[in-house]
């Protein structure tokens, strides 16, 4: 019998009142784009200080960091428990998706840099551009994506050994890749 695969969702924001409304919450938003049937998801308000007990991580097959109004370069006592974790999770070579705040405290927790936009507050519709030369290529990604972005810092640069997989003509590092698939 093959096991049941097992994900956490690194909550970063308090839900808005229109998401809980409208959705039930960012975690129904995030398990209804990214879960399939027999997955089990479960949710770590990491902005409220849950995060996974250390004896329970193995069980996951991944963790999933969203999005927060908060800065990914910031000193919060959460950010700093978060960083420790992602850390810890890079240590267990654990797969982790990283959505905007999510990747920015990505990058630095795993020695890449991350500020203010030197351009400034990015918000509205960007054009992103995958790298055509990524090892994701041979999934027939368009030239080019459209996708809504509101946000004012960005990764300055990536954790080495990363791979860049989309930039734009804001942001020169909207995505990357770090590890092995």
């Amino acid at each position: 019998m093959e096991k049941k695969k097992r994900f956490g969702v690194l909550l970063c924001a308090d839900d808005s009142e229109y998401v809980k409304k409208k959705y039930g919450g960012y975690f129904q938003v995030f398990v209804g784009l990214l879960g399939e049937e027999g997955e089990t998801w479960d949710l770590f308000r990491v902005v409220n200080g849950e995060l996974p007990n250390d004896e329970d991580i193995d069980a996951y097959d991944g963790f999933v960091v969203t999005g927060s109004c908060s800065d990914a370069h910031g000193d919060d006592v959460w950010i700093l428990d978060l960083v420790r974790l992602l850390r810890r999770l890079d240590s267990m070579r654990k797969k982790v998706l990283g959505i905007c705040f999510g990747h920015q405290i990505l990058s630095r927790a795993l020695g890449g840099k991350t500020g203010r936009a030197s351009k400034g507050w990015d918000i509205g519709v960007t054009c992103i551009h995958p790298s055509p030369s990524n090892k994701l290529s041979s999934l027939c990604i368009p030239s080019h994506l459209l996708i809504i972005e509101c946000h004012r810092d960005e990764v300055w640069e990536p954790p080495p050994h990363a791979e860049v997989l989309a930039r734009s003509d804001r942001t020169g590092v909207e995505m990357f890749r770090y590890g092995s698939t």
